[in-house]
């Protein structure tokens, strides 16, 4: 079946592509994200990106980066008005490699209370807002608390902070909190990135991050790398 038809429901966007030395990212516009800052990181760490609008951009990618700022409501009339919500869910159905930044990590649970938005329902659970916090939004630098080990974190310190901007965090079913990896405090504690198999999402801007956001940015790419030499989406370092 060619790439970008249907089958059983699904986007088929063919075959995961094979090894590169620079993995193409796909980076998701939908009017909701900083994307030069992230396709300026994502090229600066050994990726090579394309802007995708509509399903087609997807066609040839080895991962999938939704990044984005805002409300879920109007994230997820965007996505729907581009074709791009089946294909998406598609997309992580099939085990490829996923990253969702801030609101593109919100965006993989259920539903939103901000605005009572249903999302991509991938993550049981829903994006709720901050509880306790001192100040709202949640601006600035922060530490990452992370709960497990991961390849995502490889070489960052244990105290490591990162860059925040957001009013709202996902919070997983209590009986799917596997997939938590760090959490964050501001006033409560918060879900700040969350990993399953190579579903990953980060609450905090990476590409905002300074050398540790970059290092991040580069664990990601060579997990993606090490799965496409590998001839698979699934990389040989397993995400989960």
């Amino acid at each position: 079946m060619s790439a970008g038809s249907a089958r059983d429901g699904r986007i088929d966007h063919g075959d995961p592509p094979t090894a590169a030395a620079r993995p193409r990212f796909a980076v998701v516009d939908y009017g909701a994200g900083n994307l030069v800052s992230i396709e300026q990181a994502l090229i600066r760490v050994g990726a090579d990106v394309a802007i995708a609008r509509d399903p087609a951009g997807l066609d040839g990618a080895h991962a999938l980066v939704v990044p984005g700022v805002g409300a879920a409501a109007p994230a997820m009339e965007r996505l729907r008005a581009a074709g791009l919500v089946e294909p998406i869910r598609g997309w992580i159905a099939a085990g490829r490699p996923y990253l969702g930044i801030c609101l593109g990590l919100q965006l993989l649970f259920d539903g939103s209370d901000e605005d009572g938005a249903a999302t991509l329902g991938v993550i049981p659970g829903r994006t709720t807002r901050l509880v306790d916090a001192p100040t709202l939004p949640h601006i600035g630098w922060n530490q990452v608390e992370r709960v497990r080990d991961h390849e995502l974190f490889a070489g960052i310190a244990p105290d490591a902070d990162f860059y925040f901007v957001h009013s709202y965090a996902g919070a997983p079913e209590a009986e799917r909190d596997d997939v938590v990896l760090a959490r964050t405090t501001h006033g409560g504690s918060f879900v700040s990135a969350v990993a399953r198999a190579n579903l990953l999402g980060v609450q905090f801007h990476p590409e905002r991050s300074g050398d540790d956001g970059l290092r991040l940015l580069t664990n990601v790419v060579a997990l993606v790398r090490a799965g496409a030499a590998a001839g698979s989406a699934t990389p040989s370092v397993a995400l989960a």
